[in-house]
């Protein structure tokens, strides 16, 4: 129990630090009159029945004080403008409460009905324009806008601003959503948002239709909130992602920015701004490609490191590195493939090289496989803009030649199962690229390194890796987290540490039975910048090394109460049971 409040009160304690560690920066980058658009849009739409109102009440306040009248007595008697008034208001808002102050005459009686008829009406003109007013598409936007203002200022925790939730920031909303990562997010497509609202999320992720290019929304979507920590520019387009990385490298220096794109000129402009991490798929499809030609269980870790915690681990690629491919498709994608493929010392026969593929209809067409004599070649890349084109080729590469290598570019996600049914070997698909790199690297900073030295090792080591990782956690990825050694974060390891002597496996073992290892694998040991990658048993631990560990949840819970508990430590150590209260070793020393 003892250990458990231990490591409570450190997690809290620990978000508190994180809290209080973020700078607090602010920027005047929000219109302050943005909240009260919607007050103004009321007065606004409103000014003309409510004058009506005020018009009517006004005809029929003095109209009652001209009107003659009498008192109990019968003598004659003319109604202030008090009386008028308080008649009025109880007759226009249709409460009735009779005559007052005296009984009315005749003449009285018929101004009463035409101030009832009269107000009637200014009433049914004034709740028309208020039910109008309510089905606006502005004033819906105005109060909408309004709503997510008073959400991200009362956000309390550091939180990633996401521009555009299409199918990438649907697949990085789920995934941060299971980390507790708090998102707000910006798309200029109300649909995506109202999707975004409808998502089953734990936590609540305010959602604003408005076009990111614009920096007040930003800011309206927390860019200047002391707890935004990260922006990520995901939208569709290149431009608005430029717009949205420069718009946070002026204003917010400070933080993270991860964005995409498609060309490499328009990376380059936005590395003129700051520091950001630029991600382009196609890119990223061909480094993929080249690391599974040399490496290909590295290529297979690496993917399956980067689907997240509970993804099986996917087959094994195999594509051939001798001989001649064809490339179909000779986009931006095309080139960068065909590049890789070059530099990688494979011959390329590219089809479609002058000619632009269709947006719609066919791409290359089939014939022209006969034309490269796909017979005689080892792997092929249905690379064109156009799935019903590249599932074209693809079937009838396959049925010209079925030991080709099949490698494709998927544009739309609906036609995954074709794909898959078709069992293409290698699938690129933008957005999933996108979406894993951006969360490997968010979710678990250092597993970003491990993905960058880990290739380096060779294919041997990668298997060794599988096969341990399969062993000791079970055949889908396990959690992974970092563990920092520092004193402060790990007091009970601090003395054993420093004494020298403290290796891996002997920290590694269980501390109900130490003569057990404990069932999680070290990936990768940070010390002043430099990475181990897969450190032995013999690992000798030093003070403030970062280890990047993968293990199951009840694993990472024993390794967490190994930072605090000395009497766990002590088991490690000496094999003895020490207790953990203070009560308890009082009486184990006088014994």
């Amino acid at each position: 129990m003892r250990t458990l409040l231990r490591v409570f009160w450190n997690q809290l304690f620990g978000r508190d630090e994180r809290a209080r560690g973020v700078q607090r920066w602010h920027t005047s980058i929000a219109p302050g009159t943005a909240t009260s658009t919607s007050f103004f849009l009321i007065m606004r739409r409103m000014r003309a029945p409510l004058i009506t109102l005020i018009v009517i009440f006004a005809i029929s306040v003095v109209g009652f004080t001209f009107v003659p009248g009498q008192d109990a007595s019968g003598a004659p008697a003319r109604m202030d403008v008090f009386d008028a008034f308080y008649f009025m208001s109880y007759t226009a808002t249709t409460i009735g409460f009779g005559e007052l102050p005296n009984a009315f005459t005749a003449a009285q009686r018929m101004w009463a009905m035409v101030t009832i008829y009269l107000t009637v009406v200014g009433w049914a003109y004034a709740i028309g324009s208020l039910l109008t007013l309510l089905q606006d598409r502005a004033f819906r936007q105005a109060l909408a806008t309004r709503r997510v203002v008073r959400q991200v200022a009362r956000m309390r925790e550091p939180f990633l601003l996401l521009a555009g939730y299409g199918r990438t920031g649907e697949l990085l909303g789920r995934a941060f959503d299971a980390l507790g990562q708090q998102l707000v997010v910006i798309d200029k497509d109300p649909d995506r948002i109202d999707a975004l609202n409808l998502a089953a999320f734990r936590a609540t992720a305010p959602g604003l239709a408005a076009d990111a290019r614009n920096p007040h929304h930003l800011g309206l979507t927390g860019l200047d909130h002391p707890y935004c920590t990260g922006v990520l520019a995901l939208t569709d387009d290149d431009e608005a992602n430029l717009a949205i990385a420069m718009t946070a490298a002026l204003l917010r220096p400070e933080l993270t920015v991860i964005t995409r794109t498609l060309s490499r000129v328009t990376a380059a402009r936005m590395h003129e701004f700051g520091t950001p991490t630029v991600v382009n798929p196609f890119d990223r499809f061909g480094d993929h490609l080249r690391l599974a030609l040399r490496s290909p269980a590295a290529y297979q870790l690496l993917s399956w490191l980067e689907a997240g915690p509970g993804a099986p681990l996917p087959d094994r690629a195999d594509p051939p590195q001798h001989g001649r491919w064809v490339m179909c498709g000779y986009g931006r994608f095309g080139r960068e493939l065909t590049a890789d493929l070059r530099a990688e010392g494979l011959e390329v026969t590219v089809i479609d090289s002058t000619r632009p593929v269709p947006t719609t209809g066919e791409g290359p067409e089939e014939s022209e496989l006969d034309d490269v004599d796909v017979e005689t070649a080892v792997g092929l890349v249905a690379g064109t803009s156009n799935d019903i084109a590249n599932l074209s080729l693809l079937a009838s590469a396959r049925e010209r030649n079925p030991r080709l290598f099949l490698a494709a570019r998927q544009n739309r996600p609906e036609n995954a199962p074709l794909y898959t049914a078709l069992g293409v070997d290698s699938l690129l698909v933008p957005t999933e690229v996108i979406a894993h790199e951006v969360y490997a690297q968010l979710s678990t900073p250092l597993l970003w390194r491990f993905l960058h030295e880990m290739p380096a090792r060779g294919n041997d080591d990668a298997v060794a890796l599988i096969a341990r990782l399969r062993d000791d956690c079970g055949p889908d990825l396990p959690p992974l987290w970092r563990t920092d050694l520092s004193p402060a974060v790990a007091p009970a390891l601090a003395d054993w540490i420093a004494a020298g002597g403290a290796t891996l496996g002997a920290l590694l073992r269980s501390p109900e039975d130490r003569a057990q290892p404990l069932k999680v694998v070290a990936l990768m040991v940070l010390r002043d910048g430099t990475a181990t990658v897969t450190p032995g048993p013999d690992f000798v631990l030093a003070a403030g090394d970062q280890l990047l560990m993968a293990g199951r949840p009840a694993a990472r819970r024993v390794m967490e109460a190994l930072l605090f508990d000395d009497s766990l430590v002590a088991y490690l150590l000496t094999g003895r049971h020490v207790p953990s209260g203070w009560i308890g070793r009082r009486l184990l020393q006088r014994s």
